[in-house]
């Protein structure tokens, strides 16, 4: 009896491994780049967010004017959820002569496929976080 002839056998393997290969591959750059995505977008919305609070001169409207500056920021980079928005004055007023306000920004990115295979939306997540400090102007008139 002859040995059969292995032909076609390597085209076989190729396949098999090119898939084993790269639909982690493909799986893992398309979370890097969502969570790049979210990255560059709260870190814009965090800056964005405490210059329009400290430009506004009053609590109320700050925080209106710097919640829209957030929400535009975000949306400039793709990120259409809410994020969760803190901001803190620290024990000295926002505004005025040493004022200053802290924006931090919080977003969940949801990984693909295995966000939605969890219940809860935070353990198929990846948080990314920014804060921006923005000083008041101590030459303004106010």
């Amino acid at each position: 009896m002859r040995p059969r002839d292995d032909a076609g056998n390597a085209l076989v393997e190729f396949t098999y491994l090119a898939i084993l290969l790269m639909v982690p591959l493909v799986y893992v750059l398309i979370t890097v780049f969502q969570v790049q995505r979210a990255a560059f977008g709260t870190t814009e919305a965090a800056r964005q967010g405490a210059r329009a609070y400290e430009r506004a001169g009053r609590d109320e409207l700050g925080e209106q004017r710097a919640r829209e500056a957030i929400t535009l920021a975000l949306k400039d980079q793709g990120v259409r959820d809410a994020p969760q928005v803190g901001f803190d004055c620290g024990r000295q007023s926002c505004f005025g002569p040493g004022g200053r306000v802290n924006v931090t920004v919080t977003y969940w990115v949801q990984l693909p496929v295995l966000g939605s295979v969890f219940a809860d939306a935070r353990r198929g997540a990846i948080r990314v976080q920014a804060s921006h400090v923005e000083f008041a102007d101590r030459y303004a008139a106010r």
